[in-house]
């Protein structure tokens, strides 16, 4: 009977919000009959805590029993129980909320505060906070609080940095509809990258109906582009290109089968005949004949440095990746297998591609090039006969 008419007064109250003269005031009545709702709710929840009700029906803990009688979320269920918590080791607080000046969302960061503050600071700029928490939304108690937190403990700033700087990593993973990236940026990195990508990102003009996950897209690819257009330095002076490896066959047959013929795009694999024709389109073409996936036929003219034509051939013939043993680094430098300076000519068979380590240790004598093969093999020194044995293996 005393449930029935508690309810029937409240029901009787939200009808009585409906007399407002102004919808604005009476939403103002409202959120403030809400809040003081749920500071009752959590008065209630920590004295069954206090008592062990939940325990008579049969519950294991007061979460529990809010998950299964009332039906809460695992969210709402931790919220009342933490916050029960909170309001009765801050009396202030308590009062704000019963009196439904402050909601369950201001009190979780004032839970925050308790957890990770100083409790000598939290006092000493609790009247501060609870000033705050009456005039502004959640979100900016949270930031004060973590701007007292900052203050309080700066150290703990330098521990999540190093600790971050463990985590440094990006990765991208060649899956069936693009690439996959994951990874952890450190802050500074992280805050660029974001400065950079919401500026580019942001809507052309009020007409700009794109999803934001489009713009970010577009944004990244526009900034991507940028930098490839000034050449990057290990290309030495080659302004990049994305390498697309036709075989001449297909080539010859595209203009009669446009539908069904591919490529290997380098770096990710084979694409379909759409994107190819969308990519010859747009591209700039340098031929690179091959007789089959593998071998390169020819490409550009003989000189003391390799052409920009070379480099590519090279480049194509290995795959992208360094000659030298078990290496998967960048091709860097287009090394003469027989030297320039003992009479070696500039022709793609007297040229191999290597990563900048493994071009050193080329010169200082650790790797040797078969020149017809290309096969590399390792040179073991001995210090004391001064002696070097041979080790071959596969190109």
């Amino acid at each position: 009977m005393i449930t029935q008419h508690v309810a029937e007064q409240l029901t009787t109250a939200a009808r009585a919000l409906r007399e407002y003269p102004t919808t604005t005031d009476a939403l103002r009545v409202l959120q403030v009959v809400q809040n003081a709702i749920d500071a009752a709710k959590v008065d209630l929840v920590a004295e069954m805590a206090e008592h062990g009700d939940h325990e008579a029906e049969g519950c294991s803990s007061v979460k529990n029993w809010l998950r299964d009688q009332l039906h809460l979320d695992a969210r709402d269920a931790s919220q009342l129980t933490r916050s029960a918590r909170t309001l009765t080791d801050m009396p202030e607080l308590a009062d704000l909320a019963t009196a439904g000046a402050v909601s369950l969302d201001h009190v979780d960061a004032f839970t925050y505060a308790a957890r990770h503050i100083d409790p000598s600071a939290v006092e000493t700029c609790m009247d501060a906070l609870l000033h705050l928490a009456e005039r502004a939304e959640p979100a900016q108690i949270r930031r004060a609080v973590k701007k007292l937190r900052d203050a309080t403990h700066p150290d703990d700033l330098d521990e999540a940095w190093i600790k971050g700087m463990a985590k440094h990593d990006i990765k991208l993973s060649a899956v069936g509809e693009g690439f996959h990236v994951t990874g952890f940026l450190p802050f500074d990195t992280g805050t660029k990258f974001k400065t950079v990508l919401e500026s580019l990102s942001a809507p052309t003009c009020a007409e700009d109906d794109r999803p934001v996950n489009e713009r970010r897209v577009t944004a990244l690819d526009q900034m991507l582009s940028r930098i490839l257009e000034s050449g990057l330095p290990q290309d030495k002076g080659v302004r990049p290109h994305v390498s697309l490896t036709l075989d001449l066959a297909d080539l010859a047959d595209l203009a009669d089968d446009v539908d069904t013929t591919t490529a290997d795009l380098a770096g990710f694999g084979t694409i379909g005949p759409a994107q190819l024709q969308q990519m010859l389109c747009d591209s700039a073409l340098t031929p690179i004949l091959t007789a089959g996936k593998h071998s390169v036929l020819d490409v550009g003219r003989t000189a003391r440095l390799a052409t920009p034509a070379q480099r590519k051939a090279v480049v194509a013939r290995q795959g992208g990746r360094c000659g030298g043993l078990g290496c998967w680094g960048p091709i860097v430098h287009i090394h003469h297998v027989e030297y320039w300076s003992h009479g070696g000519t500039t022709d793609l068979k007297n040229l191999i591609g290597l990563c900048p380590r493994c071009h050193a240790l080329v010169h200082q004598g650790y790797f040797t090039i078969d020149p017809t093969t290309h096969e590399i093999g390792r040179t073991l020194r001995t210090h004391r006969t001064g002696r070097h044995t041979r080790i071959a293996r596969a190109g």
